[in-house]
């Protein structure tokens, strides 16, 4: 079964009417932490992507269940051949960050989390438009036949706004202490409002959009 199989699949049970409550707290929960898109957005369709990724990998509905992916395995598994269950069980371990490109080469990129500094090399043979070395992007990374993909959800930041991000990655670094750690999604999200309005106020300058003194200050984690 293809990567897209498996997603079609996952997707088809997660948005089935017995958990339209499920992902209509999760789009609500999303959009409210990133900000609404509306279809006239340049992002529109990754920002819906985005969406679903959290639903399908990240978000736990109210009584402490498993993630919807999680539901999805217990639920599914016995119908599931072997390499099946293993491709969904290997999903699991996607990853969700911000990365910097360290390198592109036919088929590949690599990519660097700028958190945590480990690299990953993708999977790609499309080539990804205007993508350069040193570029910020947030994405999701599916892993699959032993190898990561990307996912939908691919959110471009500008160059001109890297040194003002990386800067920002590396005071919450040091605000969260030796041996604690930022509030990544919550960063993520910051970074996700300040694009989209970027998209949609053409006439403020990006210096003004992507300053981190008034919002990202606040979720600022206590030193352990």
């Amino acid at each position: 079964m293809s990567l897209q199989q498996l997603h079609e699949r996952l997707l088809s049970w997660a948005t089935a009417e017995p958990r339209k409550d499920d992902l209509l707290a999760a789009r609500a929960e999303h959009f409210a932490r990133r900000g609404e898109p509306h279809e006239e957005d340049r992002s529109y369709e990754v920002r819906l992507n985005a969406m679903l990724d959290h639903y399908l990998y990240d978000f736990h509905p109210a009584g402490g269940m498993g993630t919807t992916l999680e539901r999805f395995i217990e639920a599914e598994g016995p119908s599931l051949s072997p390499e099946e269950l293993a491709a969904y069980r290997a999903l699991a371990g996607n990853v969700h960050a911000l990365f910097e490109v360290r390198r592109i080469k036919d088929g590949e990129v690599r990519l660097r989390d700028v958190f945590t500094g480990r690299d990953h090399d993708v999977t790609e043979r499309r080539q990804v438009a205007g993508l350069e070395r040193g570029d910020l992007v947030e994405a999701r990374l599916l892993p699959y036949e032993g190898t990561l993909v990307f996912s939908g959800a691919f959110l471009y930041h500008p160059r001109e706004a890297r040194k003002a991000i990386l800067a920002e990655v590396k005071r919450l670094k040091k605000a969260a202490g030796k041996g604690g750690a930022p509030d990544v999604g919550a960063f993520l999200a910051t970074l996700a409002r300040m694009a989209i309005k970027l998209e949609r106020y053409r006439n403020v300058r990006l210096e003004s959009i992507y300053d981190f003194e008034a919002d990202a200050r606040a979720m600022t984690p206590a030193p352990r």
